[in-house]
């Protein structure tokens, strides 16, 4: 298959939540923002050169290329891992970021004030990771196994959850338990398939699954 047929191929599908059209790269740390996107969900690709529309217009310059390398290498922490792949078609170039799923969670992008946001990739958006996420990663990482112990908070936090969807501080004020108590739970509950997460209306919500 041609450079051509397969660009085409790929911009039918739209954007996804593994696949981002970026026109223009004019600031490497926004760029980062759909790296750590991908790194921390399940991977994807950026076309790059691609408008919205999906009409191919092409990278412009060398110093759009360079921002693409800076974008991975300077502006996520942990480094990214990122593949660049350069297409021709009818005289322009279109270059295809692949970013695999990162097994060293979360993979931050810096701001323009130097601080690290880990972000999800929901459907085709780029979404700040709430401090749930946070904590699973972090659990996820650990080296000790983890044990949950169904003490009365734990019975008080799942009668709060209950044929419920909240989110996280509504889940806080009614339970009365500290933030960080409930974030730990949560996580821990949401690694051992007892709740889950949705992202609604702009906002994530928390829920026990059906068992």
């Amino acid at each position: 298959m041609d450079d051509k047929r397969y660009l085409q191929r790929l911009i039918k599908e739209g954007e996804h939540q593994q696949q981002d059209f970026k026109y223009r790269i004019d600031d490497a740390r926004k760029l980062a923002k759909s790296v750590s996107a991908f790194a921390n969900t399940a991977g994807g690709r950026l076309l790059i050169g691609v408008r919205d529309d999906g009409q191919m217009s092409g990278v412009r310059s060398d110093e759009e290329i360079y921002m693409m390398h800076q974008a991975a290498y300077r502006y996520c922490r942990p480094e990214a891992s990122i593949k660049f792949d350069t297409y021709h078609v009818d005289g322009r170039s279109i270059v295809i970021a692949t970013v695999p799923p990162s097994d060293r969670r979360p993979v931050c992008a810096l701001s323009e004030d130097d601080k690290s946001l880990a972000y999800i990739r929901i459907a085709d958006e780029n979404i700040v990771a709430s401090p749930v996420h946070l904590a699973i990663w972090r659990e996820s990482q650990s080296l000790q196994g983890t044990v949950m112990t169904y003490t009365d908070a734990v019975r008080k936090f799942l009668d709060v959850l209950e044929g419920q969807r909240l989110t996280l501080n509504q889940i806080v004020r009614r339970s009365s338990l500290p933030r960080p108590k409930v974030i730990a739970l949560l996580a821990r509950l949401i690694r051992f398939h007892v709740a889950q997460w949705d992202y609604v209306d702009q906002q994530f919500l928390f829920s026990l699954l059906e068992q």
